[in-house]
């Protein structure tokens, strides 16, 4: 089951306290200090793995600790370093103190790292307060505490494309038709209850699809089930609006476009500046959805396609269109990246 937040606790390791000892060997009966220093605390990193799409590890455990320092010995022998815990999540995952909501972490690519909390410097030793005036230094460094947070993680999975739409629109059958996903389907609204992601693969390229739960009207005011996903569409740099087109009514058809994208803007305003396509779906059961499609990017200044998730027809010419928004996106992408 996908779980795209999680609360945990989180502790880095204790500095290692200083060794407080002396010399005690044969015919050195006033031997000096020789307290050696512990070692320090282990860090609590975090690591995106792109193998992983869900929090559901981090809901089953709450609490993440780090291990301490070892304490200072005789012989100036310093104290081990305590082990770094590192914690994996997917890539996409935000990271917020849980009590001010400020992000501290967002791990967008495969092996980034980030430490939450550094563990805590060891202790020095004795050794360290040797002076002429003081030669037998009963001083020593206790280690610092290690640092302790509440967090609050949430997901955002990232996908080249996002597939919307409202429920039954056949958004399953598409991603299924596209890719090697094995979403539910079935004839009933909500069939999907978490986001599905798909890769389309043609030579060396590859776009990852993710499957949106259907949206409703009121979906970014709590209403339906989609609203707890709409936050993984702020991911998805491009949108693919699956319409049901069966009815051939133009008007209705642009009305359900138009309250889905006003569900997105009200969500989040930047939703509304994303590249879009429309898609009819079900042109198996009605032609003339060829020039209703030719009409309605007119209305909506934008492209509108046209084909059967059931009979295939118009597939082909989808994921060539998908395949050349997303290479175009890139492109731009990373000329912005040089530039800047």
């Amino acid at each position: 089951m996908l779980r795209d937040e999680a609360e945990i606790s989180i502790r880095s390791g204790n500095g290692g306290p200083g060794a407080a000892t002396f010399r005690r060997e044969k015919y050195e009966p006033e031997g000096g200090p020789d307290g050696g220093d512990g070692g320090k605390g282990g860090d609590i990193i975090v690591e995106a793995n792109a193998h992983m799409n869900t929090l559901s590890h981090l809901v089953r455990r709450r609490h993440w600790r780090a291990e301490h320092g070892v304490p200072g010995r005789g012989a100036n022998c310093y104290g081990r370093s305590g082990e770094d815990l590192v914690m994996q999540v997917p890539c996409g995952t935000l990271i917020h103190l849980a009590e001010t909501g400020e992000v501290i972490a967002d791990l967008t690519t495969h092996g980034q790292r980030v430490t939450l909390a550094a563990g805590g410097r060891g202790g020095k030793g004795n050794v360290h307060w040797k002076s002429s005036t003081n030669q037998t230094p009963r001083q020593f460094g206790p280690g610092e505490q290690g640092i302790e947070l509440e967090l609050k993680l949430e997901l955002k999975l990232i996908a080249d494309v996002g597939i919307i739409g409202f429920p039954n629109a056949g958004k399953s059958t598409l991603l299924s038709r596209l890719s090697l996903a094995r979403p539910k389907i079935a004839a009933y609204p909500f069939t999907t209850l978490e986001p599905q992601l798909g890769v389309i693969e043609r030579m060396e390229t590859s776009i990852v699809l993710a499957d949106i739960p259907g949206l409703i009207e009121g979906a970014s005011e709590g209403r339906g089930l989609g609203h707890q996903f709409l936050r993984h569409v702020e991911r998805c740099p491009i949108l693919l609006h699956l319409v049901d087109g069966s009815d051939g009514d133009i008007d209705a058809i642009e009305l359900r476009v138009r309250v889905l994208n006003n569900e997105l803007k009200r969500f989040n305003p930047e939703l509304a500046a994303k590249k879009q396509t429309v898609v009819l779906n079900k042109i198996d059961t009605n032609p003339e959805l060829v020039l209703v499609a030719k009409e309605l990017g007119k209305r909506l200044k934008c492209e509108v396609l046209t084909l059967s998730g059931v009979s295939g027809e118009g597939l082909q010419e989808l994921e060539n269109h998908l395949l050349s928004t997303v290479s175009k996106h890139r492109n731009e992408r990373n000329d912005r990246h040089l530039r800047g």
